[in-house]
């Protein structure tokens, strides 16, 4: 168990890093609002995580993977949203500055940053998909299963944080370095990056 766990986590490690939704929403945040400010957000990803897990664990995955109805209504929520929020940051004039200025808009709630990356993790269809055909394969069959996806999910999930608090980290001590137009920059680099992910779903087959 404890060799499987090490290839899980390795595996974990570098899909996570690879930057996706939920890591440049981190990146975001943490440049517009301070690492603090970015750790609701951390959380809603991390609470998305359990979620899929435990989806895959009661079989939604599979539905998904079965489904091209079902694949196709969770597929564009999550494109749909994706654009949104690229669409946002393009706008943007960078009216949130450096975490220690004064917020001139006001910065959103905690409420707000949770939300946001729990729904950008929980429509993403190639998240279940991708949980369906990978943990499976940490699971053995002899054993009870359930305390089993609870460890795998712990382990990624403690992953998934420390990642994202790392991407927050470098926005935060990037924006410093650039001073106030690297927020406009960055706001311009996560908007277009996100619609990018937002067409890649959006051509995504649950076949590819």
């Amino acid at each position: 168990m404890v060799s499987a766990l090490i290839i899980f986590a390795t595996v974990a490690l570098i899909g996570i890093a690879t930057p996706g939704p939920t890591v440049l929403l981190a990146l975001t945040n943490g440049s517009r609002l301070g690492v603090r400010a970015s750790l609701p957000g951390m959380v809603g990803a991390v609470l998305s995580d359990f979620v899929l897990i435990a989806a895959v664990a009661l079989g939604l995955g599979t539905l998904l993977a079965a489904s091209e109805f079902w694949f196709s209504v969770v597929k564009w929520i999550g494109v749909a949203y994706l654009a949104y929020l690229g669409i946002r940051l393009l706008r943007s004039e960078g009216a949130l500055q450096l975490p220690q200025d004064e917020l001139s808009a006001g910065p959103p709630s905690a409420r707000s940053v949770f939300l946001r990356s729990f729904l950008v993790a929980v429509t993403n269809p190639k998240g279940y998909l991708f949980f369906s055909a990978f943990l499976p394969q940490f699971v053995s069959a002899s054993q009870p299963q359930i305390p089993q996806y609870v460890l795998l999910g712990v382990v990624f999930a403690a992953i998934d944080f420390t990642i994202m608090f790392a991407y927050a980290v470098a926005g935060a001590k990037a924006i410093r370095l650039f001073k106030a137009k690297g927020v406009l920059w960055l706001d311009r680099a996560s908007g277009g990056a996100l619609l990018a992910l937002a067409s890649s779903l959006a051509l995504y087959r649950k076949n590819a």
